[in-house]
C-alpha cells in the first residue's frame, strides 16, 4: 500500500526534498506511522497556499497512517522567518487566540477528528507545551543543543541576515524543533512534512531529536514543491488578492471561479496537487483538455472537488448557480445573498430609498449616460431589474425592488451590471 503511495505522490508532484527516503520508506512499509505538519494562526484564515501540505497529509491518513494536525499557537506568537524579507508584525494573545479558532474549523473540514478509527486526525496545539516553557528551561534544555553556525547555515536565517533577524525570529526554528521532539515524544511521530520553505525547520527537529535520543531513534522529513503556474508567477494570488478559505473573505462563489478560470496549462497539475481523484480520473480529463479544451471539463472537475472539500455541496451548487445565471443572464434563479456575492464587484453607487421612475434611476445610478438613452434602453428591452426586463417608461422602482430592503441589481445590454445600495 505504501508503496503504491510513494508512488502516487511522485506522479502527483509532491516530493521534493526527503532525509533518507529508503528509511522513510521501509518505516511506511512496516507500520502505522504518526506524521505532523503544522500551521502558524497568523491569520483567522488560511489561503489556498497553506492546504498543499495538508492535503498531502491527508493522502497518508487515505493509505492507514495518522494524521497529527499542529496549530501553532506559541510559534505564531513568535513569527517564523521563512520567505520573509523583514520581521512579522507582533500579534496579540487574543488576536492568536482567534486564529486558532478560525484555523481549526478549515482543518476539520479537511480532516476527521472524531472517527473511531484508529488512524483519526488529532489536532493539538503547540503553546500546550510550549507556554509553558520557562527562558532557563528553553535555554538549558534546547538552546544548548543547537550550534549558532547551525543556525546561521539555514536559508532563512542567513537572507536576513543583511537586512537583519531579531532574536526572536532567529530562535524559531528551535522553537519548531522542539515540537517535532514533543510529538516524537508524546504522540508517536515519526515524520514532519511541510512546504520547501520548511526544511530548514524540519533538519533541526531532526537535531534535536538525535540529540535528545540514543542512537535508534529514527525520525524523517520531507517538503513539497512550492506550487507555481505555468508561466512561472505565484501560485493561489488573483487582482483581489489572496484566495482564503473563509467564506466571508473569499466567498464559495469566488473560490469557485478562481478554480474554473484554472488555464489549459495548469489544471491536469492541479489536478493531481489539490484532489483526490484516481490516476486514471486525471488521466482521462488530461486526453480532454488535449482533444476538447473548449469543454473544459477538467477545469469544471477541479472547481468542483475545491469547492465542495473546502465549503460542502450546498455551497458548491450555489456557485454553479450564479456561474449559469451570469452566463445566461437571468438572475431569477438566485436568491438575494447569491445576487450580492455575485454582484460585490460591479459598478455600485448608494441612493436614498425613495420610489423613483426607471428614467431617472438609470441616469442618476450612471448606468444610462442621459435620459434619452435611458428612455431607447428601457424601450429597447436593454434594462432589467433583479434579472427581470422592464420596457415600461412609467415604470417605478420601489421597495418590490429592493433586495432585503437593500440593493437592487440592473443590468443594461447583456454584460454590464450595477448594484444600487438603497439607505
Amino acid at each position: 500500500m505504501t508503496n503504491k503511495l510513494i508512488e502516487d505522490l511522485n506522479w502527483r508532484g509532491l516530493l521534493y526534498q526527503q532525509t533518507d527516503a529508503e528509511g522513510m520508506e521501509k518505516l511506511l512499509n512496516e507500520q502505522t506511522v504518526s506524521l505532523y505538519c503544522g500551521v502558524d494562526p497568523t491569520a483567522d484564515s488560511m489561503h489556498i497556499g497553506h492546504i498543499v501540505p495538508l492535503l498531502t497529509l491527508r493522502r497518508f491518513q487515505q493509505a492507514g497512517h495518522k494524521p497529527i494536525l499542529l496549530v501553532g499557537g506559541a510559534t505564531g506568537m513568535v513569527g517564523d522567518p521563512s520567505g520573509r524579507s523583514e520581521e512579522r508584525q507582533l500579534q496579540t494573545v487574543e488576536q492568536i487566540d482567534r486564529n486558532v479558532q478560525g484555523i481549526k474549523k478549515q482543518l476539520e473540514r479537511i480532516f476527521d477528528f472524531n472517527s473511531s478509527a484508529e488512524n483519526t486526525a488529532n489536532l493539538v496545539n503547540n503553546h500546550d507545551w510550549i507556554g509553558k516553557m520557562s527562558t532557563i528551561e528553553f535555554l538549558r534544555d534546547f538552546g544548548k543543543l543547537i550550534n549558532v553556525n547551525y543556525m546561521l547555515a539555514k536559508d532563512t536565517i542567513a537572507s536576513r541576515l543583511d537586512t537583519g533577524i531579531s532574536f526572536t525570529e532567529f530562535t524559531y526554528t528551535i522553537i519548531q524543533g522542539i515540537d517535532f521532539n514533543h510529538l516524537y515524544d508524546n504522540h508517536n511521530v515519526r515524520i514532519q512534512i511541510g512546504g520547501s520553505d520548511q526544511w530548514g525547520n524540519i533538519t533541526t527537529g531532526l537535531e534535536v531529536i538525535r540529540k535528545t535520543h540514543d542512537d535508534n531513534a529514527k525520525a524523517f522529513g520531507f517538503t513539497i514543491p512550492l506550487v507555481t503556474k505555468a508561466d512561472g508567477t505565484k501560485f493561489g494570488k488573483t487582482a483581489g488578492g489572496a484566495v482564503w478559505l473563509d467564506a466571508d473573505k473569499t466567498s464559495p462563489y469566488e473560490f469557485y471561479q478562481f478554480w474554473i478560470n484554472t488555464g489549459d496549462a495548469d489544471v491536469v497539475k492541479y489536478l493531481k496537487i489539490f484532489t483526490f481523484l484516481s490516476r486514471e480520473e486525471i488521466e482521462a480529463l488530461e486526453v480532454s483538455v488535449q482533444e476538447e479544451p473548449h469543454l473544459r471539463k477538467a477545469q469544471k472537475t477541479l472547481a468542483e472537488e475545491m469547492t465542495r472539500l473546502i465549503h460542502g455541496q450546498e455551497a458548491l451548487e450555489a456557485a454553479q448557480r450564479i456561474t449559469v445565471a451570469l452566463f445566461s443572464g437571468d438572475l431569477k434563479a438566485l436568491s438575494a445573498v447569491e445576487m450580492k456575492d455575485a454582484f460585490k464587484d460591479v459598478p455600485s453607487i448608494e441612493m436614498s430609498k425613495e420610489d423613483k421612475n426607471i428614467v431617472e434611476l438609470l441616469v442618476e445610478a450612471g448606468v444610462s449616460p442621459s435620459k434619452r438613452q435611458a428612455r431607447e434602453d428601457v424601450t429597447n428591452g436593454a434594462i432589467s431589474i433583479n434579472g427581470e426586463k422592464v420596457t415600461d417608461l412609467e415604470y417605478t422602482v420601489d421597495a418590490k425592488d429592493r433586495l432585503e430592503d437593500a440593493f437592487a441589481i440592473i443590468r443594461r445590454g447583456k454584460k454590464k451590471y450595477h448594484m444600487v445600495k438603497f439607505n
